[in-house]
Formats: structure tokens, sequence, C-alpha cells
């Protein structure tokens, strides 16, 4: 529950601090996924167990998951450098928003150095966007860089170190 407020107080203070102005002509480049927070990213060491455990709570089927796709297909970059980190992905499709479970293995990401400096928890929240380079540009001008960015199936995604100034990790998520 620690945990929980921090995540719902910065978001929103990533709406106010990224939304329009009031009163003021909407903007399309600084608009931050129509202030829908599509998924919630779960750092855990043991995706078979957690994926029960969640299950279980939410009184739902347990998810299968799937490893992320390799660094050829997956083009993935970790602080500017090429990494062959992978991960297990298990999904719970609730209600209103995405549960992701992560294990990642032991190379270089975002999701490691999560869970070996934090541990297991909440890793991320995610929003679902248009204009990855003008939304990730507009994030740097603001002081959160990118962590760390790839491909998937479909589409692409970007981590962003929101950590200084909303004490959290955000997922952008581009869809094709």
């Amino acid at each position: 529950m620690k945990r929980i407020l921090p995540v719902l107080l910065s978001i929103s203070a990533l709406s106010f601090s990224l939304g329009s102005k009031a009163g003021a002509a909407e903007d399309p480049p600084e608009l931050f996924g129509q202030g829908s927070v599509v998924q919630v990213g779960v750092v855990v060491k043991d995706i078979e167990k957690a994926s029960a455990a969640y299950a279980d709570f939410l009184g739902v089927v347990a998810p299968k998951w799937s490893w992320t796709d390799a660094e050829d297909k997956a083009h993935t970059r970790f602080k500017g450098k090429p990494s062959p980190a992978r991960a297990k992905l298990a999904f719970i499709e609730l209600k209103n928003i995405t549960l992701e479970l992560i294990e990642p293995d032991r190379n270089p990401s975002t999701w490691r150095e999560f869970l070996d400096t934090k541990g297991e928890g909440v890793h991320h929240i995610a929003f679902e966007i248009k204009g990855m380079d003008d939304k990730t540009a507009l994030l740097e001008k603001k002081a959160m860089p990118l962590l760390q960015k790839g491909d998937y199936e479909g589409g692409r995604y970007a981590y962003i170190d929101a950590t200084a100034k909303l004490g959290l990790i955000l997922e952008l998520l581009e869809n094709f």
C-alpha cells in the first residue's frame, strides 16, 4: 500500500505537468496519453509464482508467460547501448487496466537494474501514445531521460526515468 499512493500522486502530477494549461488551446505535441494509464508493470523474481499469486488474488486464470523478442528483432537499447536483455512477460487483463508481470533475464536492462536495486515491486506505469519521438524529446527537455527502448510485434516502447521528478518510471507504448 505504501508504494501505491506515490504512484497515484505521480499520475496526478504528470497530468498537471504535461497537460495543456487551463484555458489554452490544445497543443498535440504536449498531449500525453490522453490521461489514460493503460498498464502497471511489476518486476518479479519468479513469473510462475507471481502469476499464480496475482491470479489467485484477482480470481482469474493464471496467464501464460512468453519471452520478449531477442535483440536482433527487438532492437533493445539500455542507457543508449545495445542490450541482449530479455524478460518473461505475463499479462493480466483487468476491466480498466493491464497488469504486466516481468521477470528479467541476467542481461543489463531497466528491469534487471530495478530488481537488483529495489527488489520486486511496481516498476512502471504505461501510457499508450502516438508520436514516440516527439514524446521522448519532450520528456528529455523536462529532465526525464530515456532509459530503455525497443520494438515488439505491432509497436515499440520506451522507458523514461521520471524518478527524480515523479518518483517512478514511465513506459510509453506506441502501437502501429
